[in-house]
């Protein structure tokens, strides 16, 4: 009996190792997404009240994985001081004659910058549907928080890069659903 009791009790803890592994990617990213760890952005619901003078530039990269997008940043980079909104364009073509249904992720480097770079509007917040042939430009409106410049970890900081990769849609929310059955 305690032979039984033993193989049972193995086999649960294997198929729970399993399940988190399976969880393991989507239950990080919305870790990332809330905690800024790893370079993940915040998403504000308001910009900050003051701007301070400490200027910092902005680099844009675009990425993709597995999808027929060609996807690119429209400026290469934007200087900003802590505070001030800053808006850029990404453009989005597919290059497929059938439609593509895509999300993007995204992060900023260094990692330890994710925390205080905020977004107020962003096309990575919702699925896009780009038809074949079609070409859209991406807004994204951001911010970064005046609270940077009182971080003494951070007083090095004078480049972020703003990074996003286009997954297919299905896929990444095949991954989501994954990880909130288990």
């Amino acid at each position: 009996m305690a032979h039984r009791q033993l193989v049972l009790l193995l086999a649960a803890l294997v198929t729970g190792m399993l399940a988190l592994s399976f969880a393991a990617e989507p239950l990080y990213n919305t870790f990332c997404r809330v905690t800024g760890f790893g370079g993940t952005t915040r998403v504000a619901e308001a910009a900050p009240d003051r701007v301070v003078d400490r200027a910092v530039d902005i680099r844009f990269d675009a990425n993709t994985s597995g999808v027929p997008i060609r996807f690119r940043p429209l400026q290469t980079s934007h200087e900003i001081r802590l505070g001030e909104h800053g808006l850029a364009f990404y453009e989005a073509t597919n290059t497929s004659d059938q439609p593509v249904s895509l999300i993007a992720s995204y992060n900023v480097t260094p990692h330890k910058a994710g925390p205080y770079f905020n977004k107020l509007e962003c096309f990575c917040f919702e699925e896009r549907i780009i038809g074949p042939g079609e070409t859209k430009k991406l807004p994204v409106v951001f911010f970064v928080s005046p609270d940077l410049d009182d971080r003494r970890l951070l007083e090095d900081v004078g480049t972020i890069t703003l990074s996003y990769t286009f997954f297919h849609y299905e896929d990444w929310q095949g991954a989501t659903k994954e990880a909130s059955l288990d």
